[in-house]
Parts: structure tokens; C-alpha cells; sequence
């Protein structure tokens, strides 16, 4: 009898366990300043730009007058045609303004779009542009102190219906962006395309970067 007990409960188990969906794993980071994508950045191209380097799995971006910018060429080979997340690391040299603003491709929406960091006199966070406001203008738009020197952690979730992102693990903005008009603010930002980054007056410094679709 009591054997039968047992395989009872162990045909439950086993039949409770088949019934079960696994977890999704979660996509693996691709480094997109690992030794075989150095060569497929580039400087973007802006009048007056400040030089631009890739050493050591590093991006600096030198003071420009006002802009500097630079544009990762090998997005297309990556295959991201889903949400996907950004990550990385970026540094203020010298300066008081812009050190690592992001520019990227909304997916299914055919449009681009820009994380600013340390905008409009160095303390400014923000989405640009949505329904033609700038981060300075819409709902994105968030405040903190940048020191120079010090190594910031950004982090961006990336859908054609919503965009979030954190600061050193806090959460500065998480927007729907459904039925909204979005695009690039008007100006030399969109010397980045399709991906890149670009500082305003400062000299910045971009490390750690990997993508990874969203599962």
C-alpha cells in the first residue's frame, strides 16, 4: 500500500513538473567595443567636432565647439529587430555639459531617438524628442548632479511602445511612447545615426558597451 502512495505522488510531481513552462532565458550581451567592432566605429562627421579615439575598449570623445560625435556602423549586422536593452558606462572629462548621450533606433517604428545625460548646464537626464519636446520638455525630463571624473551606469530598455532608463541603477525615466510622434532633436545629433554617441562641450569617455535583445 504504501508503495503505491509513493508512485502515486511521484506521478503527480512528474505530471505537475511536464505541465510547467519554463522560464525564458535571457538573451546573452554582445560587447560592442570588444576587439572585433573597434573598427566599425567611426567620428560622426559634425562641423567643428573634437577628436575622436577608440582605445582600450574605450570611446573618448574630445571638446568640440560645440559638438562631438562618433557612430557605431556595424548596427544592421546585429539583427535587433525586437525591443532590445542598452548598457554602459560613461565619464565627464572636463566640462559641464553633455558626456554620454545616446542615440539609438526605436524598433517597428522606423525612427531614432536620444538619451541625454548631464544636458542644459550638466544636470539634465531625458528622452528626445516626443511629440517634439525636447528632454528638457517632456515628461522624461529629470535632474541630478554629474561629477567629473566619476564613472556613471546607464542602462536602457528600448520597445516600440515604451523606453526606460536608469542612472546608477535608479530609475530616471519609463515613458510610453504608444501613438506618440517621436524622432531626433533638430541639430548635428543626427550625424550619429544609425547608433552613437556625442557630447556637448565636454570631453566624455564610454566604456562597458552590450546590447542584448529583450526576451
Amino acid at each position: 500500500m504504501r508503495c503505491l502512495l509513493m508512485l502515486g505522488w511521484v506521478l503527480v510531481l512528474g505530471l505537475t513538473a511536464c505541465g510547467r513552462k519554463a522560464a525564458p532565458s535571457e538573451a546573452a550581451w554582445v560587447d560592442l567595443l570588444g576587439p572585433q567592432r573597434l573598427e566599425q566605429w567611426q567620428a560622426a562627421g559634425i562641423v567643428e567636432e573634437g577628436d575622436f579615439q577608440v582605445r582600450e575598449a574605450e570611446l573618448v570623445l574630445g571638446i568640440g565647439a560645440p559638438m562631438t560625435g562618433c557612430k557605431f556602423l556595424g548596427w544592421s549586422q546585429l539583427g535587433i529587430s525586437g525591443a532590445y536593452e542598452l548598457r554602459y558606462e560613461a565619464l565627464r572629462e572636463k566640462g559641464e555639459d553633455i558626456f554620454g548621450m545616446c542615440t539609438f533606433p526605436v524598433p517597428k517604428r522606423e525612427a531614432h531617438m536620444t538619451f541625454v545625460i548631464g544636458g542644459w548646464g550638466g544636470v539634465l537626464t531625458g528622452f528626445s524628442s516626443i511629440d517634439f519636446r525636447d528632454a528638457s520638455e517632456n515628461s522624461t525630463r529629470a535632474e541630478q548632479r554629474f561629477a567629473n571624473g566619476r564613472w556613471y551606469k546607464v542602462r536602457l530598455e528600448i520597445g516600440a511602445e515604451e523606453l526606460k532608463a536608469w542612472v546608477d541603477e535608479k530609475l530616471v525615466a519609463n515613458v510610453s511612447i504608444k501613438g506618440r510622434q517621436i524622432g531626433l532633436r533638430p541639430g548635428d545629433v543626427d550625424h550619429c545615426l544609425p547608433m552613437g554617441f556625442a557630447t556637448w562641450g565636454t570631453q566624455g569617455r564610454i566604456r562597458g558597451l552590450q546590447v542584448r535583445p529583450k526576451t
